[in-house]
């Protein structure tokens, strides 16, 4: 004999009426969830800033540098990041203004291209990270407690811990011309690193018995007047202290330094590449190159506290012989050698 289990009415209500609450409360939790989906604030896409001593109207290897090695480690401007720069045009006074836009702007990381971009940037934040680039000697400038620690919101590239490039860039000079006795120094009086720089080099020029004619200038229109204070005191060659300021006017200064016949020593190739003697000194495309490495560390968490400050390892010396026969010296082949490269 077969049972059958009769279904009441009621049973089949009961079903109904429990599906429709089941959903019901489905609907009511996808509303929720919706809602909160919606209030849930969108990932912010990074926000890098830059300040340069250049000028947006010139084209900017360095800074085409440091966007390429953005793209090396996968950080695409317009696509997972927004690049800020705010450009000084060389004049260092515009630092501190260019830094209080970049905090208004809460960017994630301040990339600071420079002794007085870094410098002004650390005075005016202490908390939004910063990765400073070519920094002659960040210890002593008071940016960083050391080296292996920098201890606050400033890590990145340092030029060199003192003046040590500036010092070997006077000894090479020294050797390429040795007759010289009087060494114009020019430097960028706008550089709160220059000072210091010069101290240094004194001894160094004391130990070569070289006597040094400091002139700090704060612009391209200085220039012609530097240049005459050289011709009065007679002297015989000439070093330019590395500064972005300069950089900008590399053709200049070495059409200047040719008319005068003075041999000059400098801390970039691009000197020499337009007609000055000679240069030492580390890459400046290669550290902007370099800089994005930090900007990705400190973007995915790390402190600039816990990042050590890199040194240049690596310094090239380039001659341009061309220049040399043009102002009758002739440079002693033990130093050609040495060259990383020669200009014919």
């Amino acid at each position: 004999m077969r049972y059958v289990r009769s279904v009441t009415a009621s049973t089949w209500g009961n079903r109904a009426g429990g599906r429709r609450l089941w959903f019901t409360a489905l609907a009511l939790t996808l509303i929720l969830a919706s809602h909160a989906a919606e209030a849930q604030p969108a990932r912010q896409v990074p926000r890098i800033g830059l300040i340069t001593a250049g000028s947006a109207n010139l084209p900017s290897r360095v800074l085409e540098a440091f966007r390429q090695g953005l793209r090396d480690i996968g950080w695409v401007e317009g696509q997972n990041m927004t690049l800020d720069v705010r450009y000084a045009d060389g004049h260092y006074d515009r630092m501190p203004a260019l830094a209080a836009e970049l905090v208004k702007l809460k960017v994630d990381v301040i990339v600071a291209g420079g002794t007085a971009a870094t410098v002004a940037a650390r005075n005016t934040t202490k908390t939004i990270p910063i990765v400073m680039i070519g920094v002659a000697n960040p210890v002593a400038l008071g940016v960083v407690t050391s080296l292996a620690r920098p201890g606050g919101n400033v890590t990145g590239l340092a030029y060199g811990v003192g003046s040590e490039s500036s010092s070997k860039g006077l000894e090479l000079l020294k050797e390429a011309v040795p007759r010289a006795n009087r060494v114009a120094v020019l430097w960028s009086a706008g550089n709160p690193s220059g000072p210091a720089m010069i101290s240094d080099l004194k001894a160094t020029a004391s130990a070569l018995g070289l006597q040094l004619q400091p002139l700090g200038v704060r612009g391209p229109g200085e220039f012609e007047g530097a240049f005459a204070a050289m011709a009065r005191e007679r002297a015989d060659a000439l070093l330019v202290i590395s500064d972005a300021m300069f950089s900008r006017h590399h053709a200049s200064l070495a059409e200047l330094a040719m008319k005068a016949r003075l041999p000059s020593m400098h801390g970039f190739r691009e000197y020499v590449e337009v007609g000055s003697l000679m240069s030492y000194g580390t890459s400046v495309d290669g550290l902007f190159r370099r800089a994005p490495v930090f900007v990705d560390r400190i973007l995915r968490g790390a402190k600039p506290a816990d990042l050590p400050v890199e040194q240049p390892t690596q310094f090239e010396l380039v001659i341009n012989l061309k220049t040399a026969r043009a102002l009758g010296l002739a440079i002693p082949q033990s130093l050609v050698l040495r060259a990383e490269q020669v200009i014919e």
